[in-house]
């Protein structure tokens, strides 16, 4: 991998997380990997290998292969987006907007919501 990549890797974890609100200890924390680690992978100084991209999705609420693909590790194709990945890229909605939404949507999937649960009657 080029070292653009790394950046253009690195630019987006960090937006990704400034996005979600996260400091760089929190994410550094959630996903497993020391502070000092997660700032090289962002300013682009380190490739991280497949598993440290895996735990840096799970942890910033991403697809993996959203990681895998910008980090060059498979070849992008089409893929239907997230729904995160979906209000993210939505344009139309202000970051507050996005937050809420993503947080409506997190506690509707934690809860399983409506349609998961059979009702009797």
């Amino acid at each position: 991998m080029n070292e653009s990549k790394h950046l253009d890797l690195g630019a987006f974890i960090r937006e990704k997380r400034e996005r979600a609100n996260l400091s760089l200890r929190r994410l550094a924390d959630s996903a497993g990997i020391s502070n000092p680690y997660l700032s090289q992978i962002e300013r682009g100084i380190r490739k991280p290998s497949a598993q440290i991209l895996k735990q840096l999705s799970r942890a910033l609420e991403i697809s993996a292969n959203t990681l895998y693909t910008r980090a060059g590790l498979i070849d992008e194709e089409f893929q239907a987006p997230t729904v995160v990945d979906a209000i993210d890229a939505d344009g139309r909605l202000s970051t507050a907007h996005k937050r809420v939404l993503l947080d409506m949507y997190k506690a509707l999937v934690q809860s399983k919501g409506p349609a998961s649960t059979k009702t009797s009657e």
